[in-house]
């Protein structure tokens, strides 16, 4: 690794942003002037997937560099506690200080998951999570979910105040704490926003009025969604196979549009701060989201699937010494973050340490490595609404989806086709490319035996526990923030 000069980094991390609903990523709907202004001060990666589109195998494989299957991380109720060092330990190894303010969604507030300084965390309900995700044969009615829908629009709710306060809380570390710091420091901001629940401060809403002036979701209604049996079983779980009516859809899309408007405001603050307290020549940013938001498409809300939408995430890198207006349109995913933070510190990787899949993002935005267009991209998803092992392989312009268990497999042209509206797996003329993804994804994984891996775990985890009755105790919507912030 080039040695290069360490520098201060704020690390701004959301919760369930899609890429596609971003100004520079180019919806030319949404409001997003101070990540606008980001993107444009240094690197966008127009092509960043998760690896895993839930919240807390998202964030466990993003912290590790590594893929959630490594470690076990099978849902939201699998919290990272330091089962492996995460870049953390790396940091607090080499003598820096990292602060974290706001969502982390580990297991708890403890040392050794690498975050001794956490300022009001929001990590997993009672250091447990949502067990009822152990359970993945259909048979729960999730109707809360359908709620969530219904219920956007105009309000107030618990996560707005939360991440008003996360914005607070870190513009004043910015400004008082860090000034004096003599040695280059990290401090990662976690918001929870743009994750529902989809309650907006009226004067947002208003900038999406009429509601209807924003693109319909593709592919949303019942005659035109793709009737995948995986995607109904899912659609059936969490009780919207049934149609929401055009005007709920509407009022919903314009709440997520309003709610990632509401992050933008936050992170327009922190940016502020940092201006403001005479860092910004000495620090560089990351940008980026645990997972994407569905919000409609395919006949879909939330994460959960392979679509753009919900695996896409955005990815920016800006600083003083990072490029400007530099669009990379190669594939990268959050297990890169990793070899990037070590990067930025220019911190050696360690041993255990040189087998992880990620690339440092640093050197290529500064032009000193490259990334090949044909690098394959993994996902992998085991949790809730999909009775099997659900995963994605980008490479090139093609995404292979494919579900163990004999489920059919799904292949888009991303290039011919960005919107997913054309499955190419049954065209003979794509068997080729069909059968290349899919032995590229076995060089990763056995899809199917580590499908069957995660449901024994997880039988076993929903039997330590006492069962489907104690599980089905433990299921919330969404994880509460901290009692006092």
């Amino acid at each position: 690794m080039e040695h290069k000069k360490p520098m201060n980094l704020l690390f701004l991390f959301s919760d369930e942003h899609s890429r596609e609903k971003f100004g520079y990523y180019g919806n030319p709907y949404i409001h997003t002037p101070n990540l606008d202004r980001l993107a444009e001060s240094g690197t966008c990666f127009k092509n960043a997937y998760c690896n895993f589109p839930i919240c807390v195998p998202s964030r466990a494989s993003m912290t590790t560099g590594d893929y959630a299957f490594k470690h076990s991380f099978w849902d939201n109720s699998y919290g990272y506690n330091g089962e492996r060092d995460g870049f953390g330990h790396r940091l607090l190894q080499n003598g820096y200080r990292i602060t974290s303010v706001g969502k982390l969604h580990f297991k708890g507030n403890f040392p050794q998951t690498g975050f001794p300084d956490q300022r009001i965390p929001l990590n997993i309900k009672h250091n447990t999570g949502d067990e009822s995700q152990l359970i993945r044969d259909g048979s729960i009615n999730r109707a809360y979910m359908r709620q969530q829908v219904i219920n956007s629009g105009e309000g107030d709710s618990k996560y707005l105040e939360y991440d008003h306060e996360v914005a607070k809380q870190a513009a004043e570390i910015l400004n008082s704490e860090l000034t004096n710091e003599t040695k280059p420091w990290c401090l990662f901001v976690g918001f929870v926003c743009p994750h529902f629940p989809w309650k907006v401060p009226k004067e947002i809403m208003d900038l999406y009025k009429p509601y209807d002036k924003l693109p319909f979701p593709k592919q949303y209604h019942k005659y035109e969604r793709p009737e995948h049996p995986a995607l109904a079983e899912f659609r059936k779980e969490f009780c919207y196979d049934e149609e929401f009516t055009d005007e709920e859809v509407h009022r919903a899309v314009a709440a997520y549009y309003s709610m990632v408007t509401y992050l933008d405001n936050q992170i327009g603050l922190v940016i502020k701060a940092l201006e403001e307290s005479g860092l910004s020549d000495s620090t560089r940013i990351i940008y980026s989201s645990d997972h994407g938001e569905q919000a409609g498409d395919h006949g879909l809300f939330f994460k959960h699937s392979m679509y753009e939408g919900s695996a896409g995430v955005p990815l920016i890198l800006s600083g003083p010494d990072i490029p400007k207006k530099k669009i990379v349109r190669e594939c990268v995913s959050l297990i890169d973050i990793y070899p990037t933070i070590m990067d930025c510190f220019d911190i050696e990787l360690k041993e255990t340490d040189k087998d992880l899949p990620g690339t440092s993002l640093l050197s290529v935005a500064k032009g000193e490595s490259t990334l090949s267009d044909k690098r394959a991209v993994f996902a992998e998803y085991h949790a809730l609404g999909f009775k099997t092992g659900e995963y994605m392989l980008r490479k090139g312009r093609f995404k292979l989806i494919y579900f163990a268990g004999g489920y059919p497999p799904q292949l888009f042209n991303l290039e011919d086709d960005p919107d997913e509206l054309n499955d190419l797996s049954n065209d003979e003329r794509f068997k080729p490319v069909l059968n290349d993804l899919t032995a590229e994804l076995y060089k990763v994984a056995d899809p199917e035996a580590l499908s069957s891996k995660a449901k024994k775990e997880q039988l076993e985890k929903l039997r330590r526990i006492g069962g489907r009755e104690q599980a089905l105790k433990s299921i919330i919507p969404f994880s509460p923030v901290p009692d006092k912030f």
